[in-house]
């Protein structure tokens, strides 16, 4: 359920594809309404041909940036720029930056030390500084709206299992010190109360394990017993170990 939060969406259209823009736009949907959309690049260049067709039907406000040197990407000056304009504003309360590029890693540090959520969305490729520094931070492959692009990343997308999930000593020792740091005197830890401070710690995204939901990742690990609570409307958990 969405938080309220105006949140303003900055992309790095040089860096990051335009299939996955709807399924962004559906995920920060969650977390409050996109009022600021800003696209930066270069409006003259035949690369971003995809991206011209996607501004009015999300309306999108596309930024115009020209390449004025060869070889130079000056659309990351003018993304923060803009975004340091629009922090002073006051007239947002969270940024999502869509880029797979790193060089944005001290632009989300600023922005978290005003107090700023900020949310990331990058293709795999995107460096590790860069999603260590978003929480959440989700790969766009994983939100492609197109269903031939989809099914072209099935193997990509697909749910990891049981076994997957458990080979993952970061995701597992992620789930087990948040369980254990929320949990009551009995073991037992509140799922809103897990989920919060996993939000807080990493860049954690249940998406990118193909799950949409944080619950249903951890039903899937067989870690963890189930209590379903209050008419089934809370979740609380507990490590089986």
């Amino acid at each position: 359920m969405s938080d309220g939060r105006r949140i303003a969406l900055l992309i790095d259209c040089d860096n990051v594809s335009h299939k996955s823009i709807e399924g962004v736009l559906e995920e920060l949907a969650k977390y409050g309404t996109v009022n600021v959309r800003h696209a930066h690049g270069d409006w003259n260049s035949a690369s971003l041909s995809g991206w011209r067709d996607k501004l009015h039907p999300n309306a999108i406000r596309p930024i115009q940036q020209f390449a004025y040197t060869k070889g130079k990407n000056a659309t990351d000056s003018a993304m923060i720029i803009d975004a340091m304009d629009l922090l002073y504003s006051g007239n947002v309360e969270a940024f999502a930056l869509m880029t797979s590029d790193s060089d944005f890693t001290p632009l989300v540090l600023r922005l978290l030390e005003s107090g700023m959520p900020v949310y990331g969305f990058g293709e795999k490729k995107t460096p590790q500084p860069f999603v260590d520094a978003c929480s959440p931070f989700i790969y766009t492959e994983n939100l492609i709206s197109d269903e031939a692009d989809k099914a072209n990343n099935t193997r990509q997308s697909a749910k990891k299992n049981k076994k997957e999930l458990r080979q993952d000593a970061s995701l597992v020792k992620l789930l087990r010190t948040a369980v254990e740091q929320t949990s009551e005197d009995d073991g037992w830890a509140h799922m809103s109360r897990v989920a919060h401070y996993i939000s807080n710690n990493s860049s954690f995204s249940s998406i990118n394990y193909g799950y949409k939901k944080l619950g249903d990742l951890i039903r899937a690990t067989e870690l963890f017993e189930v209590e379903m609570r209050k008419d089934g409307t809370a979740m609380h958990i507990k490590d089986v170990r």
